[in-house]
Order: structure tokens, then C-alpha cells, then sequence
């Protein structure tokens, strides 16, 4: 079925780390071999063995218009054809600058940076340098990159590989980082009452999209932006993951609450390396050459990520696609949940726009608390079953799902065949288990 990923697989652990670039791609949560992708279509992926897979996974968030989009390739082609990098300022990123402050008004100025790490990492220096204060706030099971001082009860992949942390993280890394559960906003408050002038910023992902998916409970991003105000914290969104996935306006604008900065990355570089950082106008200034505070990159705002973002923004905006996608996000659930319910298995499912979170759970979660009581074996199973069956999920119970606009009645139909399949799967092994 997949002799040739085997193959690759087994030569690439003599030069990868687990034979991999990123800790996930291992299939470790999950067991089996690891797909190695050959080409990408739309909403499909061809493996090396050339079997197809409707593909939920979407380089982890940034294909909202699916594979190889010819307006997107196009763009990469014409941009790397006037030269792939000058380290010079370029008319392209101021182009692309103007369209994401459009569509993110609380990004009065913003800088482009390579990655989600490097835009998270200099946010919260720039908000320790604005206000003079060294602590920051994060919430349990919320993933803002591999910075050293963010590596604290951080979900996702950490979780995935059952560390509480990473060896190499010293405690004076993580000495100035506190951590209280996401959506509590009771224990906020008793936080914020000791400690509230101490802190720099609070960091949170408005829409939790690395323990599944979890959305903020009403009035938690209210509350938290009354904390940060009335302590004079700046309130910083991690939007590395929603930014242009929940909504053309991200969280921020669903939700309507208005952070002093903002981290972008994934959609805004069309699938290729990119990170912004940007929001008030008085803080960004602290930021060099205008300011004190040094963030510096060779390849930041290259001139391949800014064409093939600016394609992909623009495409994205035009009239139907957000509709569509909502459209498309209401078939996909009401179908899974349908199969699942046939087989009577708990699950639940989370959705913000363009992202879901699927749980072998009895009730709806709300935090990473609940998150990790889901099914993991279920998962397991399932994960498999719809391998199988033609459907990509990301190998870990602690992932979002993603959707794009290419996905169609097609990849729908593959899909909730495969699911039915998989809950089958899954329920069977359940008895099994009970009978012995």
C-alpha cells in the first residue's frame, strides 16, 4: 500500500531527527508510517505511492484555497522570475502590509517576520520593552511557537508527544511565564489581583487551535481585555492560526474584541514561510529602527511569500468563498456527526469559520483540562480507518482540522464514506474490547 513511504521513511531517520523536519509529521501519537506527499491538487494530496487523499491537514492552516491554486502558483512563478530575495524594501510587502491592515484595523503598523515562532517571539519582547514589566500570561494548552519561554504546558505538539514541557528550557527561561487555565475567567481575575502590574502582556489564542478547537466562552475576551486595560497589560492576539481562517477579519472581528498586537502568519504567506506582528501605533514604535527595541530578519517580507499571500488574500475576498466554505465546514459536521451517532459513539465536534476540532468525547470541552480526557485509542483508530479510506487528518487527536475553497461535493462525498467506514471501525473494536 505504501512501500515507498516505508522506504523513504527508513532512510530519512539516518538524517532526520525521527526521520522528520517537524515532531508531528512522525505519525508517533498514531503509530504507522508517515505519508511522504509527492504533489498536491485542490483538496487532494498524491502520496509517493501514488495514493490520493482528500486532505484535511492543508500544510497545517495556511492553504485556504487548497493546492497548487493556479493564481497562487502564478504569482510565486512571476515573482521568483524578477528575483527570489534582495534584503532591500520592496513595493510588494507594502502592498500586502495595506491589505492586512485593512482587513485588521487594531494593526495600525506591523512587521513581517519569517515564521508564527518569530512573530510571537518579538511581539512579547516588544510589549516587556513598551512597559517596562518582565512577566507574561499564557494559557494552558494554547501553542504560540518553540521560543523558550513559551514552552510552557503548551498543547498541540508538545502534548502530542506527552511532554509537559522540553528538556533544554531552563527554569530562568520559564521563570517570568504564568500559566492559568484557558476560559476561566474566574481564575484570570485571581491572577490578575495578585500579580496584574506585573505583567507585560497576556498572550492567548482568541480561538484555541492547538488542543483541537476550542472557542472562547462568551464574555472570556471581554473579561480578559477589561483585566489587561484595567492593569495597563497589553493584550496580545495569536492569530498565527485564525488570521483569515475564522473569518476575513479574524477573531478579533467575530468576536469583536480589539487587541493592542497581533500575531499573524500561515494564510498571509500563501502557504510559504511568513509571520507578521503588528497593532498600536504608539507601541510599534519602540520597535527599530524607529525605536529601541532590535528584531531584525534577511529574509523577512521576501518578495515569493508577499506575492503569494497578496494572491492569496485577494482570491480569498472575492464574493462567495466565505459563504462556500461555511457552507461546505455544515455538511462536513452534520455528515460526521450523523455516522458517528449511527454507531452511538460520543463524539463532538468544534467549529470557528474554516477550523474544527473532532472529539471522542461525551460532552463539549472548553478547556485543555477536558480536551485531554477525549478518546485517544478511539482516535487512533479512526485516524487509520480514514487513511485508508482516502482522507488526510493530522496525526494527533490535538490538531485542528482545516478546510479550504477547493474542497467540493467530491472530497464531501470521499469524506463521509470514509467516516462511515472509520466510526464502524472504531465502534467494532470497542465490542471486541467489552467481550473479552
Amino acid at each position: 500500500m505504501n512501500p515507498k513511504s516505508q522506504a523513504l521513511f527508513e532512510a530519512a531517520q539516518v538524517v532526520f531527527p525521527g526521520g522528520v523536519n517537524s515532531p508531528v509529521r512522525a505519525f508517533k501519537s498514531v503509530g504507522g508510517t508517515p505519508r511522504f506527499i509527492r504533489s498536491g491538487s485542490g483538496p487532494f494530496l498524491t502520496d509517493e505511492d501514488g495514493n490520493r487523499y482528500v486532505d484535511y491537514v492543508l500544510s497545517y492552516g495556511p492553504l485556504v484555497l487548497g493546492h497548487a491554486h493556479p493564481v497562487v502558483v502564478e504569482a510565486i512563478r512571476k515573482a521568483a522570475g524578477a528575483g527570489t530575495s534582495f534584503g532591500m524594501p520592496t513595493a510588494p510587502s507594502l502592498e500586502l502590509g495595506r491589505v492586512i491592515q485593512k482587513a485588521m484595523p487594531s494593526m495600525e503598523m506591523l512587521r513581517f517576520v519569517n515564521s508564527g515562532t518569530e512573530a510571537t517571539m518579538s511581539v512579547l519582547r516588544l510589549a516587556r520593552a513598551f512597559t517596562g514589566r518582565d512577566k507574561i500570561l499564557k494559557f494552558e494548552g494554547c501553542y504560540h511557537g518553540h521560543a523558550d519561554f513559551l514552552l510552557v504546558k503548551a498543547g498541540s505538539g508538545v502534548a502530542t508527544l506527552g511532554l509537559p514541557d522540553s528538556p533544554g528550557v531552563t527554569p530562568a527561561n520559564t521563570h517570568d511565564t504564568l500559566v492559568t487555565p484557558y476560559n476561566d475567567l474566574s481564575a484570570l481575575q485571581n491572577l490578575f489581583a495578585e500579580c496584574g502590574d506585573e505583567l507585560a502582556a497576556v498572550i492567548v489564542e482568541p480561538v484555541a487551535g492547538n488542543m483541537g478547537l476550542v472557542p472562547p466562552d462568551p464574555g472570556f475576551l471581554e473579561g480578559l481585555r477589561d483585566l489587561c486595560d484595567a492593569s495597563k497589560t497589553l493584550l496580545i492576539f495569536d492569530e498565527v492560526m485564525t488570521g483569515f481562517r475564522v473569518g476575513p477579519g479574524g477573531a478579533q472581528e467575530i468576536y469583536g474584541v480589539r487587541p493592542d498586537l497581533t500575531a499573524l502568519g500561515k494564510v498571509i504567506g500563501g502557504g510559504l514561510p511568513v509571520g507578521a506582528y503588528g497593532g498600536r501605533r504608539d507601541v510599534m514604535e519602540m520597535v527599530a529602527p524607529v525605536g529601541p527595541m532590535y528584531q531584525a530578519g534577511t529574509l523577512s517580507g521576501n518578495p515569493l511569500a508577499m506575492a503569494a499571500g497578496m494572491a492569496t488574500l485577494e482570491t480569498l475576498g472575492l464574493d462567495g468563498h466565505w459563504e462556500s466554505l461555511h457552507e461546505y465546514g455544515k455538511k462536513l459536521d452534520e455528515g460526521l456527526l450523523a455516522a458517528a451517532h449511527q454507531f452511538d459513539l460520543p463524539v463532538v465536534i468544534n467549529r470557528v469559520g474554516t477550523m474544527s476540532g473532532m472529539y471522542f468525547l461525551a460532552d463539549r470541552p472548553h478547556n485543555w483540562q477536558q480536551v485531554s480526557q477525549a478518546n485517544s485509542a478511539q482516535f487512533k483508530i479512526f485516524f487509520h480507518a480514514m487513511l485508508e479510506h482516502g482522507v488526510f487528518l493530522a496525526p494527533s487527536p490535538f490538531e485542528a482540522a482545516f478546510i479550504s475553497t477547493a474542497h467540493d461535493e467530491e472530497a464531501l462525498e470521499i469524506t463521509l464514506r470514509a467516516a462511515q467506514a472509520a466510526f464502524k471501525a472504531v465502534a467494532e473494536i470497542g465490542e471486541s474490547a467489552a467481550q473479552k
